[in-house]
């Protein structure tokens, strides 16, 4: 169906695995299920990849430090990540979503958008693709999944958040904008801690907060990222679902409450920023040809240094050699640093999948 300015309504669903890596473990071992699981490396300096349900309820989540998930819960069960099964179960789902829509952008292993507008199955709305897509998933793999349902993709993926886990939740037009208004702004994909940081000391707490600024005065506090921020406060993203998103690069960079100079401790912090890197990379499936390494001294001085493999970075080992070897380039430290950043660029990926204008409008 057309809006009132006679442009189609795109129908777009996020679909997005709950819990997936710790729910695969926890699916093809009946000991773990029901327990608090972390997958990622338990040593020291590991971090976790994924965690559990049960695990959450602690304050255990992605990226955290191994040692600190520790402390948060005690009897925590750390599981060995084995990319090769999630990218292998990852595959399966995807095979669901082609059944649906040629139109699929995946943004990990565990999440994507479909963009259903055309209704290839025939099944006479959106809401009722997601909800045949989520019973597929549950009886081909045994695990759940979440959806959101929108005329947008910044609504439909806040949506699939909103009932986790296992949930539904579809969001029309008329709703939009006053289901965005009722959100934290911390919620919005984008608006990390810092920046949420930044609005609550402005008094901007929710999207109805945000949508009553100015565009002069996010502008004057948010710099380019002001435009995305008005118009999402609106319910607005006018983005269309890309098939085969090229990712030009994939990362993680780590600031440091104090300025780091000892190299026991530089190193170690590499370590960890390598290992939110790799999980990011391994989750897209990404094989890449060069390791940007990314230095923020005390004065704010940044400097980058990269290497390139011919046949790419196939593995954690490689990457994370190559981070080390980049940053030993640098020693003696003349300043310390305050910023440590590890990248994967020159991203193989298959060409964009042509993409139709011409489809039938379907309803929410």
């Amino acid at each position: 169906m057309p809006d009132d300015s006679g442009e189609q309504i795109r129908k777009i669903i996020h679909v997005d695995m709950d819990a997936f890596y710790a729910s695969v473990e926890q699916r093809d071992n009946p000991a773990l299920r029901g327990k608090p699981v972390a997958v990622g490396g338990s040593s020291g300096r590991g971090v976790v990849a994924a965690a559990s349900y049960e695990a959450r309820v602690f304050g255990v989540k992605s990226a955290m430090p191994s040692a600190r998930a520790i402390r948060n819960c005690p009897d925590l069960i750390f599981v060995k990540p084995r990319f090769e099964v999630y990218s292998a179960i990852s595959q399966q789902i995807r095979a669901i979503f082609a059944e649906y829509t040629d139109l699929i952008e995946p943004l990990s292993l565990d999440e994507a958008y479909l963009d259903v507008t055309g209704d290839l199955p025939g099944l006479g709305s959106a809401r009722a693709i997601a909800e045949d897509i989520r019973r597929r998933i549950k009886a081909e793999t045994g695990l759940t999944a979440s959806a959101g349902v929108s005329y947008n993709k910044f609504i439909a993926k806040l949506a699939s958040d909103h009932n986790k886990p296992d949930g539904l939740c579809v969001v029309p037009p008329a709703r939009g904008p006053a289901f965005v208004a009722a959100l934290p702004v911390r919620r919005f994909h984008g608006v990390g801690p810092v920046t949420a940081g930044r609005m609550e000391r402005l008094g901007i707490l929710t999207g109805a907060d945000l949508r009553d600024q100015p565009l002069a005065f996010l502008q004057a506090h948010f710099g380019k990222f002001a435009g995305y921020l008005h118009r999402a406060a609106q319910g607005i993203d006018d983005r269309p679902v890309r098939a085969n998103r090229p990712h030009k690069s994939i990362g993680a960079e780590r600031t440091f409450h104090a300025d780091l100079t000892d190299e026991e401790a530089l190193f170690a912090a590499l370590d960890h920023v390598t290992d939110a890197a790799w999980t990011r990379i391994a989750r897209c499936g990404a094989c890449g040809r060069t390791a940007t390494l990314k230095v923020r001294f005390a004065d704010f001085h940044t400097i980058t240094r990269a290497r390139s493999l011919p046949g790419g970075f196939e593995d954690r080992p490689a990457f994370a050699g190559a981070g080390v070897d980049l940053l030993r380039a640098l020693l003696p430290l003349q300043s310390g640093i305050r910023l440590l950043g590890l990248t994967l660029s020159g991203i193989r990926q298959p060409p964009e999948a042509m993409i139709e204008d011409d489809q039938p409008a379907l309803p929410l």
